[in-house]
């Protein structure tokens, strides 16, 4: 059912102040980031190709974390305009883009997507809960015959991690440290979790950066297997694979459900509806980031910005919804 939308773009209409020592322009816009966002912001860039006079904006899957180090390195036509994340910036990125000098950045929301744990279609279906996944995929975690210590991963099966799971070899295919989807796990499934432990709870308040070395660490047995940024490829791999699983966004799930079938993450199914409302405990949103200081010598970014976030665009009937985006509600 079609909702009034009320979508108001954070950028301002006009910024004078160009990049300093530029004098030639850059006829297209250059996009890092997010591989979730992918398909989304190359979809938003072909559009704008298509009905504005401006050359078709460059846009590069890099992952979150190696978007935002391409963009915090600096001002000036060899870095990059925009960067599209699937996390919020961190203050310790905000504090390396100032000291390269990308001290006006513009972050908009853009919509929401949903971290899935997805296999092959006609493989067994899991139903698994954030306690599953983390004694699954955590490199160090409780041992159960000594209460208090933590220990090298010792599960090889999903039935070892709980007996009403399948009887499966644990092989999941996720995502790299520069991953915003990668970090988002951490945050959402692994710090949770080993919250629960005693010792970690003493070493999340004594020493942030320990607890995060010690409790946001994958496995590297061979049962988490790092399949790099190109979810496209990870999708392949996948149907190939009965026996696999992997992480990836939910807009390659929505693409691919005649190859792929999702879990079930505390009961709860990835569906537009349970990401847009928040029930779904993987639901995540997504971000852009803008160089003001870049306006007046990259031709089309303005426009492009303007473009992008526009109710056509990012609306609850916005064309964007065709590539799995989800979008914000309309108080948003």
């Amino acid at each position: 059912m079609s909702r009034p939308v009320r979508l108001f773009c954070l950028l301002p209409l006009l910024y004078l102040q160009p990049v300093q020592g530029e004098l030639l322009q850059r006829q297209h816009v250059h996009v890092v980031g997010s591989s979730t966002a992918y398909p989304i912001i190359a979809a938003a860039a072909e559009h704008f190709g298509h009905t504005s006079p401006w050359t078709t904006p460059v846009v590069e899957s890099t992952g979150t974390g190696g978007g935002i180090k391409l963009f915090c390195s600096g001002l000036g036509l060899q870095t990059p305009d925009i960067v599209t994340a699937s996390r919020s910036m961190k203050p310790s990125e905000r504090s390396d883009c100032e000291k390269n000098h990308v001290t006006d950045i513009r972050e908009v929301k853009i919509g929401f997507d949903g971290i899935v744990i997805a296999n092959r279609k006609g493989a067994p279906l899991l139903r698994l809960a954030r306690q599953d996944l983390y004694l699954a995929l955590a490199r160090q975690v409780p041992s159960r015959s000594r209460p208090g210590e933590m220990v090298d991963n010792p599960y090889q099966t999903w039935q070892q991690v709980n007996p009403a799971l399948p009887d499966l070899k644990i092989r999941v295919y996720g995502p790299p440290p520069t991953s915003g989807t990668r970090d988002s796990l951490a945050e959402r499934v692994l710090s949770g979790a080993c919250l629960a432990e005693p010792a970690m709870r003493e070493l999340f308040h004594e020493d942030r950066a320990a607890f995060q070395q010690q409790c946001h660490s994958l496995r590297e047995d061979g049962a988490f297997i790092n399949a790099g940024e190109n979810d496209a490829r990870l999708v392949r791999k996948l149907s190939n694979d009965p026996d696999a699983l992997g992480i990836l966004g939910f807009n390659f799930l929505d693409r691919n459900r005649d190859r792929l079938q999702a879990a079930t993450i505390e009961g709860i199914p990835p569906e537009f509806e349970t990401i847009e409302s928040g029930r779904y405990p993987l639901s995540r949103p997504l971000y852009l980031y803008a160089k003001p200081q870049h306006y007046k010598v990259v031709g089309g970014l303005q426009g492009f910005l303007d473009d992008i976030t526009s109710p056509a665009s990012l609306g609850q009937e916005g064309r964007l919804l065709e590539q799995g985006l989800i979008p914000l509600p309309g108080a948003q």
